[in-house]
């Protein structure tokens, strides 16, 4: 049994899968992203993940964001090849956690709007109501449910329809536990507006059931996350932290702009913890020196 509760010693995730993947060279445009690599690279996706748990991580996360069947089927996959891919994103971190020899490992469901990448993960701008959503998400959640992860990480969630679809996905999969973060635009609500407080508060009762490990931030910046982890505190819930580096990026020139310290990143980690998050980590733009710092921070905060 996973245990992952307030008052434990924090967890930490692991930092960007893609930023490690094109610090070793590899080019992730396109629709897939780096679930591309599950096909072409595989050994490659093995290898990221076992950087960030020897750069101290507890927590992989897979590489399912945007790797859905009907994606590879339309790159020319075939359907039981596709949800072999899927299965796969659990299947690599797992293989690297057991090299290892000690972690867990979240399978890692993306939004909606990251299999259509058009920036609606950030927005909750879809043309799917709940009931779509559902549809939608059902058969990579069923895939991945199986595939011997110890949690799922439901990640960059927009909108509270899609925390919906996706809650009652896993009330319907027993034995399955999950998070749930959210892209935030602000240090008080998610992409579609609603406050991330109401938001936790809907799916509290999941968390009371065991059901729902965490509720909480990715993929927004660092500035927002102490405001938005003492709304999930607030109403009793543990919460997940993984913002990105603090880089922000220029659509009109397609290029990062800003530094982010990892001594910085790591100091902040701490701060989250001490506000209510027991799983800490990094998304886009962080690295194993952003984890390891975490780790360090972590370690000699709450040893």
């Amino acid at each position: 049994m996973v245990r992952i509760a307030s008052g434990e010693r924090p967890l930490v995730l692991d930092g960007g899968l893609a930023t490690r993947l094109e610090s070793y060279g590899r080019d992730l445009g396109g629709g897939l992203w780096s679930a591309r690599l599950l096909a072409e690279e595989p050994e490659l996706v093995r290898r990221v993940h076992a950087d960030y748990f020897e750069a101290g991580a507890d927590v992989a996360i897979a590489a399912g964001y945007q790797a859905t069947v009907e994606a590879f089927v339309a790159r020319g996959t075939g359907r039981t090849r596709g949800r072999e891919l899927v299965v796969r994103s659990v299947e690599l971190a797992r293989e690297a956690r057991d090299a290892f020899g000690a972690g867990l490992v979240a399978a890692g469901v993306g939004p909606y709007g990251a299999a259509r990448a058009d920036g609606s993960e950030y927005t909750g701008d879809y043309d799917l109501d709940e009931d779509g959503l559902v549809a939608w998400h059902r058969e990579r959640w069923e895939l991945l449910a199986g595939a011997g992860a110890d949690l799922v990480a439901c990640e960059t969630i927009p909108s509270l329809d899609e925390a919906r679809a996706l809650a009652r996905l896993l009330d319907g999969t027993p034995g399955v536990r999950a998070w749930m973060s959210f892209s935030c635009v602000d240090g008080e609500h998610i992409g579609d507006g609603t406050p991330l407080a109401e938001v936790a508060a809907e799916l509290a009762p999941r968390h009371a059931e065991g059901r729902l490990v965490a509720v909480g931030v990715n993929c927004t910046a660092p500035r927002f996350v102490p405001s938005l982890v003492r709304a999930v505190a607030a109403v009793g819930l543990p919460a997940v932290a993984y913002p990105n580096s603090g880089e922000v990026w220029d659509a009109r020139r397609r290029r990062w702009t800003g530094t982010s310290d990892p001594e910085e990143f790591g100091a902040a980690a701490v701060t989250w913890c001490e506000a209510g998050a027991v799983l800490v980590g990094g998304c886009c733009r962080t690295g194993p020196e952003h984890v390891r710092s975490i780790r360090a921070r972590v370690d000699e905060r709450f040893a």
